[in-house]
Parts: C-alpha cells; sequence; structure tokens
C-alpha cells in the first residue's frame, strides 16, 4: 500500500499550454481518492504523472516518502487500468491475466494461483479459457482489473475505466470497483468526468477546473459546501440552483427583494445565492415559485420553473399534488450557500 504527496506539481506542455496548475495534496494509505472535472481540465494528466507517464514540469512527487519524479513507470509499484481495457485479444482471460507476471519470470505455480484467486474475487472462473472478444464488456474490464491485482501493487491508477460500459452496467460495476477496492485495502486514485461516480465511490474528492484545483474534500462536504459556483453546478444532478440576490438593509434578498435570511455580518452588495432542490421547502415561505413543468422519476418528482424571473428547480415526493401553477415556497438560511459573484468563491 502507499501514501501519496505532490507538492506543488505543475504541467505545461511546450507550447505553453498550462494542463495542471500547481497542485498540492496528499493520499493516506488505503485511501480512494477520485478525481473529477469536466472534459480537458487536466485530471487525466495529473494521473498520468503520478504513474510516470507524464514529466512532471515543478514539483514533487512522492510515494512512501520517496520522490518519484524521474523514476520510470515500471519501479514505481503501480498498476493502471485504463478506459479501453487494453485486452491482447489473441490470448485467453487465463493468459491476458498472467502476462505481467509471466514476464517478470514468476513461477508458473505461483502465477497460476495469482490468476485463480483474482478470477474467483472477479467472478472470471468460468471464463478463463476464452478469448476477449468473446466476454462483454463488464466480463473485459473485470479482466483488466485483474491483471492490475495479480501484480499486488502499492497503488492503483484508475483512468475512466467505466466510460465504455453502459448505463446499468457502469451502476454495476462501480459497486464492484468500490467493494473490490475496499477487500484489497490498496490506496487507489481514480479519474472519471461522471460526479455520479465520484460522489458514490469516493472517501474524497478533488474537483478540478481548467487544470486548478477547485476543492478537496468528502463527498458530503463537496455536496453540502461547495467551495465555488463551479463545484455547485457541477457536482450534483440536478445541480444546485445558483440565482442572483443581494445583501442589503440586514438581510439576504433575492433579486425580487424578497428577504431569506440575516446579513452575514460586515457583507453588502451583490451575491449569488445557492440551494440543493431537495433543501426547498415547496408549499410554504416567503418566495413565489412558478412551476412550467413537472418530471416524474418515479420515487420522486422534480418541478421545474422559476424564483424571481431565474431558472428554478425544486425536488417533492412522488406522491406530492403540487404541479403546474404558483406556489409558495421557503429557502431554509441553514442550507442556503453565498458565494461572491465576481470571482464565483463561496462566502
Amino acid at each position: 500500500m502507499a501514501r501519496v504527496a505532490l507538492d506543488r506539481v505543475r504541467k505545461v506542455y511546450r507550447n505553453g499550454f498550462e494542463a495542471v496548475k500547481p497542485a498540492s495534496f496528499e493520499i493516506a494509505d488505503g485511501e480512494f481518492l477520485v478525481l473529477v472535472g469536466p472534459s480537458g481540465c487536466g485530471k487525466s494528466t495529473l494521473l498520468r504523472m503520478v504513474a510516470g507517464l507524464e514529466d512532471i514540469t515543478e514539483g514533487s512527487l512522492s510515494i512512501n516518502g520517496r520522490e518519484v519524479n524521474g523514476v520510470d513507470p515500471a519501479e514505481r509499484d503501480i498498476a493502471m487500468v485504463f478506459q479501453n481495457y487494453a485486452l491482447y485479444p489473441h490470448m485467453t482471460v487465463r493468459r491476458n491475466i498472467a502476462y505481467g507476471l509471466k514476464n517478470r519470470g514468476m513461477a508458473k505455480d505461483r502465477i497460476a494461483a495469482k490468476v485463480q484467486e483474482a478470477a474467483r474475487m472477479l467472478n472470471l472462473t468460468e471464463h478463463l479459457d476464452r478469448k476477449p472478444s468473446q466476454l462483454s464488456g463488464g466480463q473485459r474490464q473485470r479482466v483488466a482489473m485483474g491483471r492490475a491485482i495479480v501484480r499486488d501493487p502499492a497503488l492503483f491508477l484508475f483512468d475512466e475505466p467505466l466510460s465504455n460500459l453502459d448505463a446499468k452496467l457502469r451502476n454495476q460495476m462501480r459497486i464492484e470497483v468500490k467493494a473490490l477496492q475496499r477487500r484489497l485495502g490498496v490506496t487507489s486514485i481514480y479519474v472519471t468526468h461522471d460526479q455520479v461516480e465520484a460522489m458514490t465511490m469516493a472517501d474524497r474528492i478533488i474537483v478540478l477546473n481548467a487544470g486548478r484545483i477547485e476543492q478537496i474534500g468528502t463527498p458530503s462536504e463537496i455536496y453540502h459546501s461547495p467551495a465555488s459556483v463551479f463545484v455547485a453546478s457541477f457536482m450534483g444532478a440536478p445541480p444546485m440552483n445558483l440565482m442572483r440576490g443581494a445583501i442589503e438593509t440586514g438581510a439576504v434578498r433575492l433579486s425580487d427583494g424578497t428577504a431569506l435570511m440575516q446579513a452575514p455580518a460586515g457583507r453588502g452588495g451583490a451575491v449569488t445565492l445557492g440551494i440543493r432542490p431537495e433543501d426547498v421547502h415547496v408549499g410554504e415561505g416567503p418566495a413565489d415559485f412558478d412551476v412550467a413543468l413537472v418530471e416524474e422519476l418515479g420515487a420522486h418528482r422534480l418541478l421545474h420553473g422559476e424564483v424571481a424571473g431565474q431558472p428554478f428547480t425544486a425536488h417533492v415526493l412522488k406522491d406530492s399534488p403540487l404541479g403546474p401553477g404558483r406556489h409558495r415556497i421557503g429557502l431554509p438560511a441553514g442550507a442556503l450557500s453565498l458565494f461572491d459573484p465576481d470571482t464565483g468563491v463561496r462566502l
């Protein structure tokens, strides 16, 4: 297992593009850390620097207290699982899983034992003599994971491993990946653009935006106390409601003047208000909610419309009688997030 530390690690390409701005954080032994953000935010580049597949422009990367900036990937005691499986099509599952161990010169009986154990953990025992073309997408991804497991690495690196799977299988596989990581106790870094994957799998999340770390925290911290407007809008499905408002005459107000809560000490002027759809009290409160559309989702319903002339979504239970039209809503002070409208940073 491994402890990983990054100290102002930065990546700049020859054309001057800064893919990763100075990043500093630590990953605890046995932790499952997820890097999440939109395409081009630098998450895969950061992962590849940890793997040794990208050179580090500036800063220091250490694994178990040893700086590895110039260390070859093969000597970092890592195993990587990719999006495209990277299986040898002419080899059986058994040979694919064993390939790396065979290249290392491990004894045949030990290889056989490790392959059998990995196959048992991944429900691949009956598929060991099949070739990748005879497997489903989920089974192929299990083979790729099995090849990583048998190496007994100190660190697992996952680069969007589930993005090629359909939605149902992706849900199943993320449960399996997390359960497997807990059982093995191996420190893991997982890259995804899917915020649901990040929320359901991570011990901690790092949200990246344009090469910069926006926030580091547990899924609960990221969701309930977003550090910026970007995090608030990126994490959550549906995302946090964000509205223009102001702090004036001792109160936080919507743009139509409706008072929501007492103003924070020493604050004034324009503000961006945020609240999660499930935290809205529909049916009573000081604000008007003009509902235009009801989205039926089985266990619950989403009401879409406007508050103070701005887009707004509220979450209600499936048996709620509320439908299109004007309703009163409350926005509890304890659930409100306030952001600086110029910088986007949480106040």
